[in-house]
């Protein structure tokens, strides 16, 4: 039997409808192909250094680098300047300034995050938190998203690792709504709702994924799409620019077991990664940074863009209990399961419940 539930982050309902991943729909998308570790068409590798615009970081600073930000050369946001609006009411308008930036997080070609050590997903995870210091310090930036496109039904079009970073001149809608019910839930019970979040998935138990120091990987209880991923520090913080050098690792580690058992259980599916982060504007006490990885396993239709309401194929107990599994079947063959910098295996064959599903992410 079907089943409602409500997202405490945003008060939206989902419905949990496990049998709906019988019916019929088209076959998933072919196999990922076998990528080389260079390639020399590619503009990310090593020696095309050229071939993108002037490097606004690099890691190390000097001698080969190990990550690249760079802009992007087809950027939805760029360059600073006023943002007044204009335009009479209702049709109001403003430059397009801001910055979009992307992350070249390997000089490998065929690396991924988890494949790579912990080291360099932590250096990783380094360079978006400084991108993001550095971006919010700008008169004309308001927000901050860090994310991931993975494959191409996830929005990608370049195969060389990497994400991308922008800077918005106004506060994302998404992100205002979280911190709207945020703010009531922290006037009505003194405490920020993901904190209740988190402690509460910890106690329970039937949803945590893995714990890697301070941060956990969990299904939230009204996921949102099969196997929908939350990763959060299980301490207070706000704003993600706000982490620890000492922290770093732990987030590396978890983020790179999270994303192994996604791949080993899903059939290495395409993903999206978001970071949900505070802005700078008061807002640090009621929120709580996270991210949040949706394995592309299924398509939004008519209903939900008609309510605004989701369909979840894949009760997240079930899914949490399959990633579990996945993670201690690999510790028990004696797989190295965090800096063994294995090369990605072949794509397996996908489940069942997977469908083409529908690209808003911003693209490369």
């Amino acid at each position: 039997m079907s089943t409602l539930r409500q997202d405490p982050t945003t008060r939206q309902w989902v419905i949990l409808a496990p049998l709906r991943s019988d019916r019929p729909h088209e076959p998933p998308a072919a196999h990922r192909p076998e990528v080389p570790s260079f390639d020399a068409l590619c503009p990310f590798c090593p020696g095309n250094e050229d071939q993108t615009p002037p490097e606004i970081l690099r890691e190390p600073a000097d001698g080969p680098w190990q990550v690249r930000v760079v802009p992007n050369l087809y950027a939805a946001l760029s360059g600073g300047g006023s943002i007044a609006r204009s335009g009479a009411s209702p049709f109001r308008e403003m430059r397009g300034v801001g910055s979009h930036e992307v992350v070249i997080e390997s000089p490998l070609h065929d690396a991924r995050l988890d494949t790579m050590t912990q080291d360099q997903v932590g250096r990783v995870i380094d360079v978006w938190r400084r991108r993001c210091r550095d971006l919010l310090a700008l008169p004309h930036i308001r927000a901050v998203v860090v994310f991931k496109n993975f494959g191409p039904l996830a929005g990608t079009s370049l195969v060389h690792p990497h994400s991308q970073v922008v800077g918005t001149p106004v506060f994302l809608p998404r992100l205002l709504r979280r911190l709207d019910v945020a703010t009531r839930y922290y006037d009505e019970n003194g405490i920020c709702v993901y904190d209740d979040v988190i402690a509460a998935e910890r106690s329970a138990g039937a949803r945590v994924v893995d714990e890697c120091g301070k941060f956990l990987a969990f299904e939230p209880f009204a996921a949102a799409s099969p196997f929908e991923t939350w990763i959060a520090p299980t301490f207070h913080q706000g704003s993600f620019h706000d982490l620890a050098d000492e922290d770093v690792g732990d987030l590396a580690c978890v983020l790179i077991r999270t994303l192994d058992a996604l791949r080993r259980t899903c059939g290495d599916p395409d993903f999206n990664l978001v970071v949900y982060s505070a802005p700078t504007n008061g807002h640090e006490i009621v929120f709580h940074w996270h991210m949040k990885i949706i394995p592309r396993l299924s398509t939004q239709a008519g209903f939900e863009m008609g309510s605004a309401m989701s369909i979840n194929t894949v009760p997240p107990e079930i899914a949490a209990a399959a990633l579990r599994n996945t993670l201690a079947a690999t510790a028990g063959n004696g797989k190295q399961r965090v800096g063994g910098n294995r090369r990605p295996e072949k794509r397996g064959a996908p489940t069942r419940n997977r469908a083409r599903p529908r690209n808003e992410s911003v693209t490369d």
